[in-house]
């Protein structure tokens, strides 16, 4: 059904560009940049008379079509330097200058606003795409290398963020030690405060122990049953930060229960650092300047995940991950220790999810355990399907955007259909009754997710194995029927 649809549009397209005097054979025998060419101004011109039309205009959406065409029209994958091929670096590069200079161009009064989807974002929801970007590259070791269906990614998510509870706050005010913290008065010794560089590596490492320790028993299963206990795992966590000012009716406060361990000291690199090399001593005292730096310490968080990422995916480890995902009994039969392999894959992903917990949770100044339910373990596997499975670029674009929906992206849907639908200017209503968009939250990511399985199965964004597994599968022909096919080839049936 899906490839008779294809079809039927890709006709249907072809047919009215025929009637236009561009046939499919016509526009084949053009050169590849002329096509590619035309292609990206037809895109881009259609962008800018969406925004002209519906959306608000500005003179930087000239500078903005301009930027993705520079991007786009040219092939940069031949560019050599000193005999050296540089090209396949050009675009990661130009995406990654423009990613830091958001702060500084990415304005609300300075952009154009997009039809629909309204303004660009601000810098605090660009904080928490970058942050969910590192957790779902974390899930992408289990799901997308691994091929482990993992319900329970939250929990590791949690640890993060109250190990920066325990060991950067107050919560334990019996203790007295501190270590390089930033920001904490004079006469304030309650308490653990380590500094939150060193914190965030701590909150890895006890994650990624934790899911050594949760991994050994559990990855013995397969499938469903993996997703079972994984499942559980993840509703555990949550009921023990709710439930953890009395840990086990001892009466000892481990989270704070149902009020979160608040305030947890910022980032920053003290005052000697700050004045001799210019880093900020304490993000928390900038002011208005403090996202855009929470920002960037973010980016360069994500930026090492995705060199991790890279770096194992194309070593032994990662092969014997893929291994592990296209055909486990061929894996096993070839020497892969299914056991270590899983566990690895396991602990990878649960070190990061940690370590954006934990930075997370100093950006928001508390842990909370309303913060760290199951739909946000759902949540990050969205991201990990949408944007596409074992691909780094794929899973990063389905990142952003649906933590863009749900931090702003719904909200802005909502205020548009309200402002061109409403009646008089009222809410937009349907069979009379208001219609709130980020009430539906849920139900319109279930329905992206459809439509994206549907037409794509194998995400917006797939990595090349991933998408030939989609095509044509892992597995050999069966016997009987590579026999059959013979036999109907014979000369004598012939």
């Amino acid at each position: 059904m899906r490839a008779r649809l294809v079809k039927g549009i890709a006709d249907a397209w072809w047919l009215v560009l025929s009637r236009l005097g561009l046939s499919r054979h016509r526009w084949q025998t053009l050169p590849r940049f002329t096509r590619r060419t035309v292609k990206a101004v037809v895109w881009v011109g259609l962008g800018l008379l969406l925004i002209g039309l519906f959306g608000v205009w500005k003179l930087s959406a000239l500078a903005v079509a301009a930027v993705v065409l520079v991007l786009v029209v040219p092939s940069y994958g031949k560019v050599t330097v000193r005999g050296r091929r540089v090209g396949k670096a050009i675009l990661p590069l130009a995406v990654l200058v423009l990613a830091i200079t958001y702060p500084f161009y990415g304005v609300v009064s300075s952009m154009p606003q997009l039809p629909i989807f309204g303004p660009v974002p601000q810098m605090s929801t660009m904080v928490g795409m970058a942050v969910f970007t590192m957790m779902a590259l974390g899930l992408n070791f289990v799901v997308g290398y691994a091929g482990l269906l993992d319900l329970g990614y939250v929990a590791f998510y949690a640890m993060g963020s109250y190990m920066a509870g325990w060991f950067a706050s107050d919560q334990f005010a019996k203790q007295h030690l501190r270590f390089g913290a930033v920001g904490i008065a004079p006469g304030d010794n309650a308490g653990f405060h380590l500094s939150i560089w060193l914190v965030l590596l701590m909150a890895g490492i006890a994650t990624a122990i934790i899911g050594v320790i949760i991994g050994l028993p559990t990855l013995r299963l397969r499938g469903d049953y993996l997703a079972i206990v994984t499942l559980g795992f993840g509703e555990i966590m949550p009921q023990i930060a709710r439930n953890g000012d009395s840990l086990f009716g001892t009466g000892f406060n481990l989270t704070n229960g149902t009020g979160g361990i608040t305030p947890i000291d910022g980032p920053g690199f003290g005052n000697w650092l700050h004045h001799h090399v210019g880093l900020p001593a304490n993000y928390l005292t900038l002011g208005t300047n403090a996202d855009r730096v929470f920002f960037w310490t973010a980016l360069v968080l994500v930026l090492l995940t995705m060199f991790a990422s890279a770096r194992l995916r194309d070593s032994r480890l990662g092969r014997a991950w893929i291994a592990i995902r296209e055909d486990e009994v061929a894996a096993a039969a070839m020497g892969v220790p299914l056991m270590r392999t899983k566990t690895w894959a396991y602990a990878t992903g649960a070190f990061f999810g940690g370590v954006a917990g934990a930075y997370y949770a100093s950006y928001n100044g508390g842990a909370f355990p309303d913060e760290f339910f199951f739909n946000i373990s759902v949540f990050i596997l969205c991201m990990v399907i949408l944007g596409g499975m074992g691909n780094i670029w794929g899973v990063i674009f389905g990142a952003c955007f649906l933590e863009y929906l749900d931090r702003e992206g719904l909200a802005n849907i909502g205020a548009w259909l309200n402002g061109h639908f409403g009646p008089g200017g009222s809410d937009f209503q349907i069979w009379h009754k208001t219609l709130d968009v980020p009430l539906y939250e849920f139900g319109i990511f279930g329905a992206i997710l459809v439509i994206v399985m549907l037409f794509r199965p194998e995400g917006l964004i797939p990595s090349s194995r991933r998408a030939a597994e989609f095509r044509e599968g892992v597995h050999d022909e069966p016997l009987y029927d590579v026999e059959h096919d013979e036999r109907l080839y014979t000369p004598e049936a012939t």
